[in-house]
């Protein structure tokens, strides 16, 4: 397939009706045990490379943007998408944050903190502790679910405004680092509601998030202080002229589009068409989107093993850079007629279409 085609509308067949208590498929799900304990093994050095070369082409364009005034059109294009698509794959590591403990890559969550989390004020905590809940068998595509809102029996419109809300993140995050969290240490009851309701990266409305203890406690209060710091000083260089507002617009621009990318990568994340009840693993599996090769776009738009996200749920624990051998194993070790075939779509386009039109046909 070309890289044309993996991206052009692709109708897909309807997919069968799948009860979210269906039987599991349990050769596909011994495999892919089989294959955890082998690809389990996570690299540093893919780890470190990869996110270096991420922030120093991302924030090496978004500066030139930034301080070179006389670019012209074309280099101006061409610096934003570099930009755009570098600090999108930067971001997108805090996904295997979650997944990974300290000892798998040392010194990776403060690394990613200090060149990511904190100036694109998404500090890892905003995401631990609330992903891991979306993998729990009996929370994911429930009310308990973070991640999860049944798109596909909402109304059409749901779809495009799930998108456009996200174009407003930026300004919602230097709202919650730059205002609300000062105003929360000496406004009463704002701070438990700051932390339960704008403490986490999640899409479901209703989702309130619990205290943490420990050492995550204090890992959070340090970023969190950290990303106010941050925020505060932008808004004070662009209040007093430090930060030019053409600067300040491009940055917000780049990191508003980046988020506007990861908000339609989460349409085709799922199908979304759970209706609340709780599902097996192979439900679970069939209601969640690969787009393998030979599609190439993806890639770009669905960085950091998240054009596996289907197989991600089938095998949290796998690290990135294995979930593309993974994908070859599980194709070529199972039967035609395997659940496995039935989670591969041929591009984003098709997925999204899919959900259009099933958009507003049902009822959760």
């Amino acid at each position: 397939m070309s890289t044309a085609a993996a991206f052009a509308f692709a109708p897909e067949a309807p997919a069968p009706a799948r009860p979210s208590g269906m039987a599991e498929d349990a050769a596909m799900i011994r495999l892919a045990s089989t294959i955890a304990r082998d690809l389990g093994a996570y690299r540093p050095l893919v780890y470190w490379a990869d996110t270096l070369a991420s922030a120093v082409l991302g924030w090496g364009a978004l500066a030139a943007l930034m301080l070179v005034p006389d670019l012209g059109g074309a280099a101006f294009a061409g610096l934003a998408l570099v930009a755009v698509l570098a600090i999108y794959r930067l971001g997108s590591f805090i996904h295997e944050i979650t997944h990974m403990k300290d000892e798998h890559v040392p010194g990776y969550r403060l690394v990613w903190n200090l060149i990511a989390g904190v100036p694109l004020m998404i500090p890892s905590f905003m995401y631990e502790g609330v992903h891991n809940l979306h993998h729990m068998r009996n929370r994911y595509g429930t009310v308990r679910d973070p991640e999860y809102m049944a798109l596909a029996l909402k109304p059409k419109l749901s779809l495009p405004l799930f998108v456009a809300l996200s174009a407003i993140g930026p300004l919602a995050l230097l709202l919650r680092w730059a205002v609300l969290a000062p105003l929360s240490l000496v406004v009463p009851g704002l701070r438990t509601a700051l932390e339960a309701r704008f403490s986490a990266l999640s899409i479901n409305p209703d989702f309130r998030r619990e205290p943490v203890a420990g050492v995550a406690r204090g890992r959070w209060q340090r970023l969190e202080a950290a990303t106010s710091v941050f925020a505060i000083g932008v808004l004070a260089g662009v209040g007093t002229g430090v930060i030019p507002l053409r600067a300040f617009a491009i940055w917000l621009g780049v990191l508003s589009v980046s988020m506007v990318l990861n908000q339609v990568r989460t349409l085709a994340a799922h199908l979304w068409e759970n209706d609340g009840a709780q599902m097996s693993i192979t439900a679970q599996y069939l209601d969640s989107v690969n787009v393998p090769p030979p599609a190439m776009l993806p890639a770009l738009w669905a960085p950091v093993g998240l054009r596996y996200h289907a197989l991600h749920h089938l095998l949290p624990g796998l690290p990135y850079h294995a979930l593309g051998e993974a994908h070859r194993r599980l194709t070529a070790g199972l039967p035609a007629d395997s659940a496995y075939r039935d989670g591969n779509h041929r591009a984003l386009a098709g997925v999204i279409a899919r959900l259009w039109r099933t958009a507003g046909t049902r009822t959760a």
